[in-house]
């Protein structure tokens, strides 16, 4: 199976009078947890010159906050990525440069294969196999070396052909930077200033790394225009229903970032204290599994007064091993991941936190490290409720068949991982602690109930089917669509 993945980081700088790359540098390296298999920045240098390089590899492996000489435009965007669709090649690292603007999106769209059919219709040929090109080409075909109202005129015929998921950012040759984001509002994007420099970014932590105030969310279904005659909001579609991916919350986002309003840290340290109080907690240590889980612990223990303990230390040159590509080293980069602390877990009984169990894999791993360092029993926590379906938006849960808890009681997934006990969190403790209300929430890989209906068609026709290729999604496959 392939590797439960991140999808992407954006950024975007419009800096007056100073070059935009060294921002955008410190924007994107404050994202890397959202992608690590490549990196690229686009600026326009001159009217309509844009000039875009691209990496395989993160951030600082590939580019440098002093080669500010090679990019000298003051407006500009950038990328980090994982694949949920496509390969891991170049070729489909972003930007995207074509018909005069680059183009980078976080997300997933549902009806990627008939977008394809669409342009091949009309004489278009992608290069790459990822939907962020589809999304390009879709912006520019009417109308090649679009400003900013033409982009945001495309996009209002997209957002009636595109099903998914897209928080995206279009930079035009002619100097301005379209920040947009789909009807739904799946992914997270936002906006912030620090005096006159205009920021747009995956996440809010990435505003404040390069000295920046958060000032508003860029909202589903608004394109947010930037370029020297200031900042415009533009409405190019009607928002059906909220839909904020309760994932960013669990475990994608940074704890010190802030999205839809709610500071990530403190729903995680809800999600604890709901676990705390629903199960208390028969353990003599809480050991979170770092890092994601940390905020977790911390609040099962205010809540239970079991003390936490570092049982488990992270390498922290090892990348996100939900990330790795290939099974085999996913598993292999665990052991590398965690070293256990002996002294800390011998003959106690420990209650071990972690944000989810996908397909398990892992966290049987982990139990085993924490077992073999002496631990006399595990109770093992999750602070996300069991995941039963696949994503669409963005999420590389790609099927029924991967997933432990498709299917299965918990008694049956606390005996495959090799646990003492096992508890999940609950659907309506974790709507609580984000705080949005369920009507605002995508909550399709927990419940099977998809916001959007291809989406809801395509999971609906898969269910229960063998898989007709391994290694790929559902949109991805001609029989499933």
């Amino acid at each position: 199976m392939k590797p439960f993945r991140e999808f992407c980081g954006v950024f975007g700088a419009y800096s007056p009078r100073s070059t935009a790359f060294e921002l955008i540098f410190y924007g994107l390296t404050a994202l890397q947890h959202r992608g690590q298999e490549s990196a690229g920045i686009a600026v326009v240098e001159a009217k309509d010159k844009l000039k875009v390089e691209k990496a395989m590899g993160l951030v600082g492996e590939n580019f440098s906050p002093e080669e500010t000489s090679k990019f000298k435009g003051e407006i500009g965007i950038g990328h980090v990525r994982y694949s949920t669709v496509g390969t891991s090649s170049i070729v489909d690292a972003q930007p995207f440069h074509l018909n005069g603007i680059a183009v980078c999106h976080n997300g997933n769209l549902v009806n990627y294969l008939e977008l394809r059919r669409l342009l091949a219709s009309k004489g278009v040929k992608p290069v790459s196999t990822g939907d962020a090109e589809i999304l390009g080409h879709l912006i520019s075909l009417e109308k090649p070396h679009p400003d900013a109202d033409a982009v945001v005129e495309a996009l209002s015929q997209i957002s009636r052909l595109a099903e998914g998921s897209y928080s995206a950012l279009c930079l035009t040759g002619k100097g301005e930077i379209v920040a947009f984001r789909d009807p739904y509002g799946f992914r997270p994007l936002c906006y912030g200033m620090a005096e006159e420099i205009h920021f747009c970014a995956s996440e809010s932590v990435a505003i404040d790394v390069c000295g920046g105030n958060m000032l508003s969310n860029v909202d589903p279904g608004e394109a947010l225009i930037i370029s020297g005659k200031g900042v415009e909001r533009v409405r190019f579609a009607p928002c059906p229903r909220r839909s904020h991916c309760m994932f960013e919350y669990v475990y994608f986002s940074r704890p010190d970032s802030v999205i839809e309003g709610k500071s990530v840290y403190e729903v995680r340290l809800r999600l604890g204290e709901n676990l705390g109080k629903t199960y208390g907690c028969n353990a003599d240590i809480v050991v979170p599994v770092p890092d994601t889980a940390r905020p977790a612990a911390e609040g099962i223990s205010r809540v239970t007064g079991v003390p936490v303990a570092e049982g488990l230390i992270k390498n922290r040159y090892i990348h996100r091993t939900f990330i790795m590509p290939g099974q085999q080293r996913r598993e292999n980069a665990v052991k590398m991941k965690l070293n256990p602390l002996k002294a800390v877990l011998k003959g106690r009984s420990v209650c071990l936190v972690d944000d989810s169990i996908v397909r398990g894999t892992t966290i049987r791993k982990i139990i085993g490290i924490v077992r073999e360092a002496g631990a006399r029993e595990v109770h093992v926590k999750i602070t996300c409720p069991p995941i039963i379906s696949p994503c669409f938006y963005g999420i590389d849960i790609a099927t029924h068949q991967e997933l432990i808890a498709a299917g299965r009681r918990v008694d049956e997934i606390r005996k495959l991982i090799g646990a003492d006990s096992l508890s999940y969190q609950t659907l309506e403790g974790l709507i609580g602690a984000i705080g949005l209300g369920k009507e605002n929430l995508c909550l399709a890989c927990l419940t099977g109930s998809y916001p959007t209906p291809k989406a809801q068609r395509l999971a609906d026709k898969m269910k229960g089917k063998p898989l007709p290729k391994s290694g790929f999604r559902y949109i991805e496959l001609e029989e499933a669509v």
